[in-house]
């Protein structure tokens, strides 16, 4: 799909935010248009105690038949592996969690860059307001006034290519936008002195995975074409968004000036801002909400913070079907051996969502496309109770680090099947519970299509 509006087509949303809206009963705000082109991520997650008593509960076989050939609900493991023992380590070799020290990977320079202000506070982006054409300062003067908005700044979000292949960039202030960045990301003073001298910053996953040469430098083609230095790997906290260049930059590449607005809520006046920045927007803008919304049946409005733990919805939700959930199994394990490439999602080449996803679609089940958004597929389940073909999340960012940005499907007796990383295929493991595990979750059909659909 190659839909434009002017220099703007719809943001690609996959990174994460950090919060959990519950018992939200009006519908999310969107707007014809903004999300056509793929799924608007959210990896905020409530808390859903997967990670206590791991080790013991895995250790121990858990109950009869969960950990092994015939899970609970009837469906067969197709794999007749032998039971091993789950590895504790890093679920990516080489994975930067494992540090100590979460630093955001930067390029060195040799020449003095611009001065950039020094990170002062923090804020949470909470909504994106994004235009064809440049939006009035005197929105933003409007929508700041609203009760419960911490802040609002005009920013330009775009879709552009980054060597060859498109993905949504941001041009900003440096000294401004950093507040709203992912911790690490925005602490980091080598990342926004590099944009503001000119160069790109873009996500880790993207970054690394897609194997992008940090110092050098990429083509990046929006309605001009230029070549950027790559000066550092981080995350920005915004769904994702897995680039950012100077305001100045964005304008030399063709993107309309501050065409886009960045707003920051107080978390018991979210739903109501939402609803009156909705109103106040210009025909053909479009909002998007930077947190998950989950239907908890419940009463009033919360939005927590979260501990980055998948899982979302009823424990009591229906899971995948055993015919359907064998298709979904036989056709992952046809893909082993096959390469993994960044963005890839099948038949022949894939990441660790794609994989997920592409496996699903031919047992007939919707399932959104990243990792994140994956993760609110379905209620959490614990290590204990796993049965084959529930999903296995992970923290695999240390710029982000309770972002979800690794997913695994587990087959039965101590192994999973996943798509790791470049350089490596498909491929059948054991399952990994060490630091970087972030929950399981059982999918449940009718949710996983409501998630696609609603971020479609």
């Amino acid at each position: 799909m190659t839909v434009f509006c002017g220099m703007v087509g719809c943001v690609h949303l996959t990174e994460g935010g950090r919060r959990i809206a519950r018992a939200i009963k009006s519908r999310p705000i969107t707007r014809a248009g903004f999300r056509h082109w793929l799924p608007a991520g959210v990896a905020a997650f409530a808390a859903a105690g997967t990670l206590a008593g791991v080790l013991t509960a895995v250790e121990s076989g858990g109950p009869a038949g969960t950990l092994g050939g015939v899970s609970a609900s009837g469906a067969h493991s197709l794999f007749d592996l032998p039971r091993v023992q789950p590895s504790t380590g890093d679920v990516l070799p080489g994975s930067l969690l494992s540090n100590a020290a979460m630093s955001v990977p930067a390029a060195t320079s040799s020449t003095k860059q611009p001065s950039v202000a020094p990170l002062r506070h923090t804020l949470q982006a909470d909504l994106l307001i994004v235009s064809p054409t440049t939006l009035p300062e005197s929105l933003r003067t409007s929508i700041s006034k609203l009760s419960g908005v911490v802040a609002a700044d005009r920013i330009e979000a775009v879709r552009m290519k980054i060597n060859g292949s498109y993905t949504a960039v941001l041009g900003v202030d440096p000294s401004v936008f950093r507040s709203y960045a992912a911790g690490p990301t925005a602490k980091s003073n080598a990342l926004w002195d590099g944009v503001a001298g000119g160069g790109i910053a873009v996500s880790y996953t993207m970054g690394k995975l897609d194997k992008l040469p940090l110092g050098g430098s990429v083509s990046v083609a929006g309605r001009t074409t230029e070549k950027l230095k790559v000066v550092a790997f981080g995350t920005l906290g915004i769904g994702g968004v897995n680039a950012v260049v100077s305001d100045s930059v964005a304008h030399s590449l063709g993107a309309p000036a501050e065409n886009a607005i960045v707003v920051s809520t107080t978390a018991s006046d979210f739903t109501s801002v939402a609803a009156a920045v909705g109103r106040m927007i210009p025909h053909g803008a479009s909002v998007e909400q930077l947190v998950s919304v989950q239907h908890t049946g419940g009463s009033g409005t919360t939005i927590t913070g979260s501990s980055g733990a998948a899982g979302a919805g009823s424990s009591n939700a229906a899971a995948v079907p055993a015919a359907q959930l064998n298709e979904f199994l036989k056709a992952a394990e046809s893909r082993v051996g096959d390469p993994y490439v960044w963005g890839g999602d099948g038949p022949g080449v894939f990441d660790c969502s794609g994989l997920v996803q592409w496996s699903f679609r031919q047992a007939g089940i919707v399932m959104p496309r990243v990792a994140a958004d994956q993760a609110l597929a379905g209620p959490s389940v614990p290590v204990s109770q796993l049965r084959p073909g529930d999903l296995l999340f992970y923290h695999t960012d240390p710029t982000d680090p309770t972002y979800i940005s690794h997913v695994a499907i587990y087959i039965g007796n101590g192994w999973m099947l996943q798509a790791p990383e470049p350089g490596e295929d498909v491929q059948v493991v054991p399952a990994d519970f060490g630091s970087e595990f972030a929950g399981a979750v059982r999918v449940d059909p009718a949710q996983a299509a409501a998630v696609a659909a609603e971020l479609a």
